[in-house]
């Protein structure tokens, strides 16, 4: 296992190692003490599976606010994704900065995305599954999000704002400059 520091420092890339043979490959995506010897030390408690049916398809910019705050660690199974870490740190000196980063079934990446920061995806091929894990579990009270279309915030996304696939809730999303301060 690889890890890479990204432009901000905080989110990190992951390269699994990966076993290839004429039957496929093996890779062994998680190993607990594998990142904890790389400087991760996490608890996952979680693990989600997303299946999005359409290219143009965003999910995010999502959060949870402490006690539900969640670190995260995303990889794609099935297709391919831009993926997306804003800081929301109202003290740090990247807060308002993103990480956009390729994540695919055939790079086999993940992105590791710290408490502090939204997180959202796009994704770039039909029938794309998405797996993270989280260090928190699910709270509806502690569910937030990030506009993920502000202008402030820089973002290149693959789709206009009128052909991304969104959910209702997605589309309601605050600007950075409403944003209550969730994080220090």
């Amino acid at each position: 296992m690889e890890v890479y520091p990204t432009a901000i420092s905080d989110v990190k890339i992951v390269k699994p190692a990966r076993f290839g043979d004429h039957r496929g490959f093996f890779s062994e995506v998680y190993n607990l003490e594998k990142f904890a010897q790389a400087g991760i030390h996490l608890n996952f408690v979680q693990d989600n599976h997303s299946l999005s049916v359409e290219p143009g398809t965003v999910r995010g910019l999502h959060f949870q606010s402490s006690p539900f705050a969640q670190d995260k660690l995303i990889r794609v199974i099935r297709g391919r994704i831009i993926d997306v870490a804003v800081d929301i740190r109202r003290s740090s000196p990247t807060y308002g900065q993103h990480v956009a980063v390729d994540l695919s079934a055939e790079n086999g990446l993940q992105l590791l995305v710290p408490i502090g920061f939204a997180h959202g995806f796009c994704t770039l091929e039909p029938n794309t599954e998405v797996l993270y894990k989280v260090t928190a579990y699910y709270s509806a009270a502690h569910d937030h999000g990030l506009a993920w279309d502000d202008p402030a915030l820089g973002l290149e996304w693959p789709v206009t704002r009128e052909a991304a696939v969104l959910s209702d809730k997605d589309r309601r999303h605050p600007r950075l400059a409403d944003l209550p301060q969730y994080f220090d």
